[in-house]
């Protein structure tokens, strides 16, 4: 079993609702072991859409790298995801952010995922859950990461429980 260590992200319809649709389908693939608080974050890329709602959970599971981000992109499908727009409005966004300390570079698959120091979004929900983690390619912790990120970009915990969904 390896930890991987994934960021959910999702600013159409029912927000916290598709929170807990996409943390229970991905411990299907697994075991959620833990989940970061709910933060409410204005959009960074393409700033004319609603805000999203983001976490990050922990996924103790025997699937590949490869074979993960198929069954992620397959819950994204599932749940209404359209690829269309980049950085445009979603459903749920699913983004493997570590596996473990592994480093792959693959077409259309890199882990570490190759935004996380720029994505507050991001650091601050993993920094709750895996502070001293170290990114196995910039050799620096999470919350080292996070603490030198300078954004104007909100990013606020929101009264969401995810908790009730890990095992």
């Amino acid at each position: 079993m390896v930890e991987s260590l994934i960021a959910l992200g999702t600013n159409l319809g029912d927000r916290e609702g598709n929170l807990r649709r996409a943390v229970k389908a991905i411990g299907g693939l697994g075991r959620v072991s833990c989940a970061s608080s709910v933060f409410e974050t204005e959009p960074m890329y393409l700033e004319s859409q609603g805000w999203f709602l983001n976490c990050v959970i922990c996924l103790e599971s025997d699937l590949a790298p490869r074979a993960l981000l198929d069954a992620l992109h397959a819950i994204e499908a599932e749940m209404g995801r359209e690829r269309g727009v980049r950085y445009g409005p979603r459903a749920v966004d699913l983004d493997i952010l570590f596996y473990g300390d592994r480093v792959v570079s693959e077409e259309g698959l890199e882990i570490p995922h190759p935004r996380i120091a720029e994505r507050l979004f991001v650091l601050a929900p993993l920094s709750e859950i895996r502070p001293d983690f170290v990114h196995p390619v910039l050799r620096k912790t999470v919350s080292e990461m996070a603490s030198s990120l300078r954004t104007d970009k909100a990013v606020v915990r929101v009264p969401v429980r995810l908790s009730d969904l890990v095992s």
